[in-house]
């Protein structure tokens, strides 16, 4: 029937001149002799004349021997690739490259858009949701994570900057090696490295190792978003590829989603956890942070069932593996259609001139390090030469404007989603202030306050033979007052201070009232005794309710620009995807100079998410599309390194202004997005090409 058992396909074909040939057996004759065997012959050349018989490959975009035979005839006799220069080699591999592309989109068409794909589709997403929540994780955990850990304001800022350092690096990193050792492999590589770190952290008690763990973490997960990309853009078809990577996005708000409700379900229970002495503390803020790495457990299991990318094994030469991967996905979606009967009718697949100058020692030569150096400092040589290719006169236009519209989204996207929780606790702040309580003159001897005391000034008073037992004071200050023979016990202060007071024979007996919180203080015959254990510094209100709805809502306001990118990118196309949205976007900025309150500053906070969200996925889909399967995941990893840069500044940058003045942010963020837009439109449409 022309057809043959599958495990026969790599003993059915031979290597020869660099390239697969098919045996002689009617499907395609890569020698000297085509094949003349009448029963080899497919019964689609039946009722047909010998003059005008039909190639039983010419539907699959393969040349007729007769073709290859004349060709190769009007060149001459064949010259060993050893022989011939670099740049004729080059430019018969991007000659293969462009019949592989054009074969390989007709290949996926054959093999439908089903089960398979949904499948991974599922897998991928649960790695892209792993990214969403890596980026909320640490906001999260700060209110609580401070208090076990001693951090000051820097220490803080530096927690919040570290993970987007990791992801910048990670993407850079990893996204290149992806090109080289495939994309299944580093992707498991980047999970791997991202949960064993991210459950690391959850555990250990430094602030130091907290750092490094998140650090390594986001170096992981930041490897992950270019991989996914790469990876399921090479399963889809040119008419499927923009809407089903639009759907795909859809996974980083799902990720934000579930970081805010796990928050806000576990990290208020501070007792769920368990202590080991005084030393060694697991409260419920750790298990927050274990509970976020689910996520990318189950893609990391996921992903042992699933094939590598058969686009990257025919870019590196290896036909047979591409083509059994190729058939899995064609019968996978056939028996879910109901059609089990179809056959994979693709028989040889184009695969392009190898031409890497690969350094492989063999076993027997230098020790086993020495070895594993030449390959590991090849294969980042590799990596480099892939980094410098994307600057060449091909691509660098592209790839500078990219690098630009990545970087103004990025900086004014991630610098305004800091900035709006920021103004929204100053604006709390301010209002808090307004309702503070102020005491002057009061006297009070010989009485027992064993209450809270909040948002208090006491001025110019007198406090004889009084005691003060398990109270906590939040925002007191007591100003030019006097305490004769007071006795304070077990009090627990925050944003509490002594100034200019005047405190005699007092005795202080486990309070966490240290030195700093008195202010130009005189202290005659004052003992202070068993001084609380922790951290001896104020913290801010924790606020937590409020980050978590914020970033909740946040999170979902993005759903509707979603639906509408998945439905309209193949539609109206990326750049005008790109170039609309964020046009909106700088409008949506100026109207945030009518945010004087919360309520106002979250929801142009959703309109603005909401606005910006179709451009990054049309940004993803267009970088995809923009640059060649050896090459891909590569720019994808530096353009999206810059963009973290991006959001590195724009986080340091708007933060500096909260509270002295809006219009620095609002301009700056909004005339970023218009230059960036503006940009964008230049950009070449991908949206009727292959991917190449």
């Amino acid at each position: 029937d022309g057809y043959r058992n599958t495990n026969q396909v790599s003993d059915d074909y031979r290597y020869q001149n660099g390239n697969y040939e098919a045996p002689n057996d009617g499907y395609y004759q890569g020698g000297n002799e085509p094949a003349h065997e009448e029963d080899a012959q497919s019964d689609v050349t039946e009722g047909h004349d010998e003059d005008d018989e039909v190639y039983e490959g010419e539907y699959q975009g393969i040349p007729h021997p007769d073709d290859i035979k004349e060709k190769q005839k009007k060149r001459g006799p064949a010259v060993d690739d050893e022989y011939r220069d670099r740049a004729d080699l080059m430019a018969e591999r991007m000659e293969d490259e462009e019949q592989l592309a054009h074969q390989y989109e007709n290949i996926i068409e054959e093999c439908g858009h089903g089960r398979f794909q949904w499948i991974l589709f599922f897998v991928l997403g649960l790695a892209l949701m792993a990214d969403g929540v890596e980026l909320f994780v640490v906001g999260f955990v700060l209110p609580s994570a401070e208090k076990d850990m001693c951090l000051s304001s820097s220490n803080k800022g530096m927690l919040g900057l570290i993970v987007y350092l990791g992801m910048m690096v990670g993407a850079v990193m990893l996204g290149g090696l992806a090109d080289k050792l495939g994309r299944r492999k580093c992707l498991i590589i980047s999970l791997a490295i991202n949960a064993a770190f991210a459950l690391l952290s959850s555990f250990v008690q430094g602030y130091g190792f907290f750092l490094f763990c998140r650090l390594i973490s986001g170096l992981g997960i930041g490897g992950s978003l270019p991989i996914v990309f790469a990876y399921f853009s090479e399963f889809l078809s040119r008419e499927k590829r923009g809407e089903h990577l639009s759907w795909l996005c859809m996974f980083w708000m799902i990720g934000g989603i579930f970081a805010s409700a796990m928050a806000w379900s576990i990290i208020p229970h501070y007792g769920w956890g368990f202590s080991m002495g005084t030393k060694y503390h697991f409260h419920s803020w750790r298990v927050f942070v274990l509970v976020c790495a689910l996520p990318c457990i189950a893609s990391l299991v996921a992903l042992k069932f699933m094939p590598e990318s058969p686009r990257f094994l025919l870019e590196i030469g290896k036909h047979d593996e591409a083509w059994m991967i190729l058939k899995q996905v064609h019968d996978t979606n056939m028996r879910a259609k109901g059609e089990p009967e179809r056959v994979f009718t693709v028989s040889y697949i184009k695969t392009p001139k190898q031409v890497d100058e690969f350094i492989e020692i063999q076993s027997s030569t230098g020790t086993w390090y020495q070895r594993w150096l030449v390959r590991i400092s090849t294969t980042f040589k590799q990596v480099w030469d892939n980094v410098l290719y994307c600057l060449t006169a091909q691509y660098r236009v592209n790839t500078l404007m990219l690098a630009v519209v990545w970087f103004t989204m990025a900086l004014s996207y991630y610098g305004l989603i800091v900035w709006f929780p920021d103004m929204i606790r100053y604006f709390q702040d301010e209002a808090y202030e307004s309702r503070v309580k102020i005491f002057d003159e009061e006297e009070v001897s010989h009485f027992t306050f064993n209450f809270t005391l909040e948002n208090q000034i006491h001025r110019n008073g007198e406090y004889r033979n009084d005691k003060f037992i398990g109270m906590k004071l939040k925002e007191v200050r007591f100003e030019d007052s006097l305490f004769n023979e007071c006795y304070f016990e077990d009090v627990t202060s925050t944003e509490t201070f002594f100034e200019n007071c005047t405190i005699i024979s007092t005795v202080f007996y486990n309070t966490d009232l240290y030195e700093h919180k008195f202010i130009n203080c005189r202290l005659i015959n004052s003992t202070f005794l068993q001084e609380k254990e922790g951290c001896h510094m104020d913290f801010e209100e924790e606020n937590d309710f409020l980050i978590y709805l914020v970033s909740f809502l946040g999170s979902l306001s993005v759903l509707p620009g979603n639906i509408i990118s998945a439905l309209f990118m193949d539609k109206i196309g990326r750049i005008k995807m790109i170039g609309g949205s964020m046009l909106i976007s700088a409008v949506c900025c100026f109207f945030l100079f009518f945010g004087n309150s919360e309520s106002a500053m979250i929801g142009w906070q959703c309109l603005f998410c909401g606005a910006s969200i179709a451009a990054w996925n049309a940004l993803d889909v267009i970088t995809v599309e923009l640059y060649p399967t050896d090459k891909r995941a590569t720019a994808f990893g530096i353009l999206n390194g810059l963009c973290k840069f991006g959001a590195i500044l724009g986080n340091s940058i708007f933060s500096s202004f909260v509270g002295i003045t809006k219009v620095v942010p609002i301009l700056l963020a909004s005339s970023a997005l218009v230059g960036g837009g503006l940009l964008a439109l230049r950009l070449p449409e991908t949206r009727e090409q292959v991917l190449m």
